[in-house]
């Protein structure tokens, strides 16, 4: 007996929820495309069994994204949620073509990652005076955290102190699909990482035990207060347009890369399942390269 569209759907999700392991983030995406895209073709074709959905049918979709002006980015986001949904239906002999095995996505000019200077950072790290209280110490660790590990916000915001090895000198990271990874860091960030944690035990009479990192309550950091925080301080020290959380974690990676690191070493730390999202930083790399070349080659 076929299954319906909404069943399928929610198989679907399961799918990438309880196998794939994808965050409730890219899951609620996934779902809300799908929607958009069925609600579509009911409007347009009526009630439609999946075996029926001719290719065509999504080129009107497609077409009406385009019309309403939505970017490449996000019409190429719609496609791929659509070509797994199809693909998972091919596995579940739900169909026996996909509708779209001739679709393709919008070219995407891809703009290399923003990052932090090298100079800016250490004025930022040693130059900037952050507040002599709890507070203060806060942002100074998350800003050093982000910058010294390319840790992702929500990683930084779930990180716990169990997660922390004095001993080997590393953090080990809860990743996205909950895979696992560790960073080594620094003998001087571990010994900021001991102090903060001595030191909750002095300032606080109740607190939470579990989190590293604590507001001035005593509880877990909230996403937005980490954002607001990278947001003030980076606008002390660079003009880029972006000053986010993820701005440091490109800037982590830019600085390795720059300054000859392994490109498989560099994916290992951020968390990339391929090496196809951390190849951008070479790009960078090849910027930085250029310029050089520009102002010391007699003949540049």
């Amino acid at each position: 007996m076929p299954v319906s569209v909404q069943q399928a759907i929610q198989h679907f999700v399961d799918y990438l929820k309880f196998q794939k392991r994808y965050s409730q983030h890219t899951i609620i995406s996934y779902q809300n495309d799908l929607v958009s895209f069925f609600d579509f073709l009911e409007l347009l074709y009526g009630k439609t069994e999946l075996p029926d959905i001719k290719t065509s049918f999504i080129r009107s979709w497609l077409a009406q994204l385009k019309e309403q002006e939505l970017e490449s980015k996000s019409i190429s986001r719609k496609i791929s949620s659509l070509r797994s949904f199809f693909k998972y239906q091919l596995r579940q002999q739900a169909i026996t073509i996909s509708p779209m095995a001739t679709i393709t996505a919008p070219k995407i000019n891809k703009r290399l990652p923003q990052f932090v200077e090298a100079k800016d950072i250490n004025t930022l790290l040693q130059d900037v005076e952050f507040p002599d209280d709890w507070e203060g110490k806060t942002q100074l660790l998350l800003i050093q955290l982000f910058y010294n590990t390319g840790m992702r916000q929500a990683e930084l915001v779930g990180l716990k102190e169990m997660q922390v090895d004095r001993y080997n000198s590393t953090i080990k990271v809860l990743g996205k699909g909950n895979k696992e990874r560790i960073i080594p860091v620094s003998k001087e960030l571990m010994k900021l990482l001991w102090d903060y944690m001595d030191s909750k035990r002095h300032h606080f009479d109740v607190y939470d035990k579990t989190f590293l990192l604590i507001n001035a309550k005593g509880k877990k950091l909230y996403p937005r207060y980490v954002y607001n925080t990278v947001n003030k301080y980076l606008s002390l020290v660079t003009t880029i347009d972006k000053k986010s959380p993820h701005v440091l974690r490109h800037t982590f990676a830019t600085h390795l890369m720059n300054n000859g690191a392994d490109l498989n070493a560099v994916k290992e730390l951020l968390g990339h399942s391929s090496l196809a999202a951390t190849q951008i930083y070479t790009h960078n790399t090849i910027e930085k390269l250029k310029d050089i070349h520009k102002k010391a080659h007699p003949k540049a």
